[in-house]
């Protein structure tokens, strides 16, 4: 497959494919349009109304703003949901320095989602959308690191990010890199700009500061399998064998002769499907099973479809009578 996709992000795939999982790099587009989730896509999430929290979250000063400050409750019948984004105060807070990061753009922006869908083909790994807005002069996130590898490409304005060493060994997680705790040497600095793509591999500390103008950046997390992944998949393929019929599904035992015929059949069935399974299977199959849990488009859920067919149908049932000749309606 052609990485179109990735092409538009990195411009050169053989330099960011030497970077992977070894070292930050700055790469420059390759000329396309970058994003097709915009500021303008913002603001028309948050006049919808219907926006709230958890995809919507606000930072400030290294810590997550808490969430009254930039929702509002809304009446609803004769309730009074809460969490609702408030325009108001988001735009406030943006004005004291604050930073807006939105969740899961892949779950409620069809364009991002069918971009993700596309990219993650390419890379052969689940992934996802994040939206960050920064004012001038102002820190994002903490120093952290993401249980993903992430492509931040710069869409508004610029912001200089720090890069750190990643993690020395298998002891780590995610999150904020706590101040107790030994601080990871700093890697890689750079001000990205708008037509630039950062790769940081994961695991790698890293944190950012608004530059010039108001910075808007697009972060896409590749999410890679754990061993819980792994072991899922192996669950799969032993019991049902990979293609997601479960073997020994039926009618329940009704003796005990049958109940230990029953376990002989699906251990039979586990041997032979462990016996053809390799361990570069078993990654593929894992990596494939979290792609398929990514967001997808549902067809044929149409309400204006469904409207103009009951429409026709209604119609042509209404232009015979019962025995084929004309209706006519009377005076």
């Amino acid at each position: 497959m052609t990485a179109r996709i990735l092409d538009r992000l990195v411009g050169n795939t053989d330099s960011f494919w030497s970077h992977w999982r070894k070292s930050p790099g700055v790469f420059v587009s390759g000329g396309a349009a970058l994003s097709p989730f915009t500021l303008a896509d913002i603001d028309a999430a948050l006049a919808s109304g219907f926006f709230r929290e958890p995809y919507v979250e606000m930072w400030q000063d290294g810590r997550r703003v808490q969430a009254t400050s930039f929702t509002s409750s809304r009446t609803v019948g004769q309730e009074a949901p809460a969490g609702f984004a408030d325009e108001a105060k988001i735009h406030a807070l943006l004005k004291d320095g604050a930073t807006l990061l939105l969740r899961c753009i892949d779950q409620w922006h069809a364009p991002t989602r069918d971009l993700l869908r596309v990219l993650a083909l390419e890379l052969g790994r689940a992934v996802e959308a994040f939206f960050f807005v920064t004012p001038a002069g102002q820190p994002g996130l903490p120093l952290h690191r993401d249980d993903a590898d992430v492509l931040v490409v710069q869409l508004a304005g610029s912001k200089s990010w720090k890069v750190h060493e990643g993690p020395t060994d298998g002891a780590w997680r995610a999150g904020r890199v706590r101040s107790d705790e030994p601080q990871p040497a700093e890697l890689f600095h750079t001000v990205l700009r708008p037509g630039e793509t950062l790769y940081i591999p994961r695991g790698f500390a890293h944190r950012a500061t608004g530059q010039d103008g108001l910075s808007a950046h697009l972060s896409l997390t590749v999410r890679e399998i754990g061993v819980a992944d792994l072991s899922l998949s192996l669950k799969d393929h032993v019991l049902r064998g990979g293609d997601g019929e479960a073997a020994g599904e039926g009618p329940l035992p009704r003796s005990d002769d049958a109940l230990t015929a029953a376990a002989a059949a699906i251990l039979d069935n586990a041997r032979r499907h462990l016996a053809d399974l390799t361990p570069d299977a078993l990654v593929a199959h894992a990596r494939q099973r979290r792609m398929d849990r990514m967001p997808t488009p549902v067809p044929g859920l149409s309400l204006a479809d469904l409207a103009a067919a009951w429409t026709t149908t209604a119609g042509q049932q209404g232009a015979e009578q019962p025995d084929g000749e004309p209706r006519v309606r009377s005076a």
